[in-house]
């Protein structure tokens, strides 16, 4: 009866997990169709070069740069754009405006084909999905003309590329000149100096300020696990805040969803492998950073904007009113990250990558891996090298346990004997268990440690493969193409002999072969295990094998071997020690416990 309850309940639980997945389907269609119209949109932008709307410049209040609507009039002429040409980046910059709108990334492609687009970071304002920096000016006095979205910079120098900067320049026609010097180093980071040299005859007052300015909600991955949003390091603290909820604050804030003023720091926007960020060169000087939600006609906009923490001014005959702001535009690779950190002195610019609160697991464990990859050339076998160094560094520990378990094991007869011996007196049952425990000198608990030491590895491995791009469509051997997506293959189509699908019916309908070789391993396993004394806790445990396999089916594939690999370590460790353990006591596990019915009568000797 237990038995039929027991199964019940998992068919009932699968079901309902059935039932939500299907109501769950219209909702990922939608967000897996609006990605693709946003990225074949991008796709067009880059083969047509698209010019960005014209639209008036920031006229908010002080410190907050905002967009009016554009102004009605006729059409100008297309705006200029300046070439942007890194080892790394691609793109133009819009002349119109001071906006860097237009840039892909050289080293990475949408998907694992080698024909697949380029990944495309910035993109102008008249696309399905605008993304963009710009620098500008407010004018705190109020007087002083300043430029705009719709202001036509000139530049001096005909494109954008490591050691070849360029000026961009425009005169007010009142006696003031705006200039932003922008260079680019030689893989992400652009470094703008805004000044302005004020001929005039009296002084003016204004407020230089950069922005990062997305003007669509991006599809996200959904996980708990992967912070995608605002995301800053100020004032010595990590500050992140997801779109939802930077939306909900900055309802009761005229906008603002979050506003720090201090020294230096970094602010911007990320993705799960990509970011923007303005973090200031003077790193001492004291800035305002803030996070924005500006909804607009029902469409949500998202800002993240550097500025002084007052106005700035400029006496007649000097040069002055400006900041000098670096921008980070690209992948957010860690070793990366952590150069400009040391070299820049950007503050922890390493936890733009959201390695979570095991932090100090994950970051070395992806250092560690990150090495061994680059000395095997193939991240799957480091996984297994790496798995193979932690079974070392656990060792002692681990073969304690299972040496513990093995004598569980060894000693099943007598248990059982005393639970049968004691069936309607379960006190004096227990008690005689403690003493047996006590006696044989074995821990029951022992076969919990080695899960309990995998939990942190398992989750600080799952973020290394889940978080950081150096694993991304990193192959392994056979059909493993990508070692942070999912085993691809599929035993519900027989490994693609069938011409379909299932997971298009629900992602529990996908088993990939890697999953089955968990679960295969985690099973074999088990069997080396002692059998826990509770019956309904014995057969829970036998179906564990079955609810990893489908838990783990849909995890990245470098993860499920991880597992798989680790397995057959502990197969091989346990094996050893248990046979080690009865060849040493010879008479103790010469009947199996199943052989001696309970109240039969022992064998007469002779």
């Amino acid at each position: 009866m237990d038995q039929k309850r027991l199964l019940a309940a998992i068919a009932l639980s699968i079901g309902i997990l059935l039932i939500f997945d299907f109501l769950g389907r219209p909702a990922r269609e939608a967000q897996r169709a609006q990605q693709a119209a946003q990225q074949q949109t991008m796709q067009q932008q880059a083969a047509q070069g698209q010019q960005a709307v014209p639209t008036p410049g920031p006229t908010g209040p002080l410190g907050a740069p905002s967009d009016a609507a554009p102004a009605a009039g006729a059409p100008r002429s297309p705006a200029a754009r300046l070439p942007v040409e890194g080892p790394r980046v691609q793109g133009s910059l819009n002349l119109r405006g001071a906006r860097l709108d237009d840039l892909v990334l050289k080293d990475y492609r949408e998907t694992v084909d080698r024909n697949s687009p380029l990944v495309r970071l910035l993109a102008p304002r008249e696309g399905a999905a605008p993304y963009y920096n710009q620098w500008g000016w407010t004018a705190a006095d109020g007087r002083t003309p300043v430029p705009g979205n719709d202001t036509d910079w000139t530049a001096e120098g005909s494109r954008l590329a490591p050691g070849a900067p360029v000026t961009l320049r425009w005169d007010n026609g009142q006696g003031q000149v705006f200039e932003i010097a922008l260079s680019l180093d030689e893989n992400y980071m652009v470094t703008a100096e805004q000044r302005v040299r004020n001929a005039g005859a009296e002084p003016v007052q204004l407020l230089p300020w950069a922005r990062i300015r997305r003007e669509y909600t991006p599809p996200t991955q959904g996980f708990y696990i992967l912070h995608e949003g605002f995301v800053g390091v100020l004032d010595g603290r990590l500050r992140e805040e997801t779109y939802s909820s930077a939306k909900s604050e900055a309802a009761k804030r005229n906008g603002v969803a979050f506003e720090q003023e201090g020294p230096g720091g970094w602010a911007g926007i990320t993705d799960k492998y990509w970011l923007t960020a303005l973090a200031p060169v003077d790193q001492s000087a004291r800035f305002r950073a803030t996070f924005r939600a500006l909804p607009e006609a029902g469409q949500d906009r998202w800002q993240a904007d550097f500025a002084p923490p007052a106005a700035l001014t400029v006496a007649p005959g000097e040069t002055g009113g400006g900041q000098a702001v670096r921008l980070f535009a690209g992948a957010k690779e860690v070793n990366l990250l952590d150069a400009y950190a040391t070299r820049l002195g950007i503050p922890d610019f390493d936890k733009a990558v959201d390695f979570g609160w095991f932090y100090f697991l994950t970051k070395p464990f992806f250092h560690v891996l990150h090495f061994l990859g680059s000395i095997l050339g193939n991240f799957g076998v480091a996984i297994l090298v790496f798995t193979l160094i932690l079974k070392a560094l656990f060792f002692p520990l681990a073969n304690k346990s299972y040496k513990s378990m093995a004598k569980m094991k060894v000693l099943g007869p007598k248990m059982t004997e005393i639970r049968e011996r004691y069936k309607d007196d379960p006190a004096k049952a227990q008690a005689e268990m403690m003493a047996l425990y006590r006696t044989e000198k074995v821990n029951p608990a022992s076969g919990c440690l080695p899960i309990l030491i995998q939990i942190p590895v398992f989750f600080a491995l799952y973020k290394v493969l889940f978080v950081t791009i150096e694993m991304r469509h990193a192959p392994f051997f056979g059909w493993i193409h990508d070692l942070s997506a999912p085993d691809p293959t599929n035993l519900f189509n027989l490994f693609g002999l069938i011409p379909y699908d299932p997971a298009q019916l629900s992602h529990y309908l996908h088993m990939p072969a890697w999953a089955l070789i968990m679960g295969a391993t985690m099973y074999l396993q088990q069997r080396l295990n002692p059998q826990p004394p509770d019956p309904i806790q014995a057969k829970l445990f036998q179906w564990m094998p079955l609810i990893f396999t489908f838990m783990l089916a849909g995890m990245p594939a470098g993860l499920v071997i991880y597992w798989s690999w680790n397995n057959l370590l502990s197969i091989a460790q346990q094996w050893t020690i248990q046979r080690n353990t009865t060849a040493s006591r010879p008479g103790t596990a010469a009947v199996p416990a199943a052989a001696v019915p309970a109240g039969a009568a022992k064998p007469k000797k002779g």
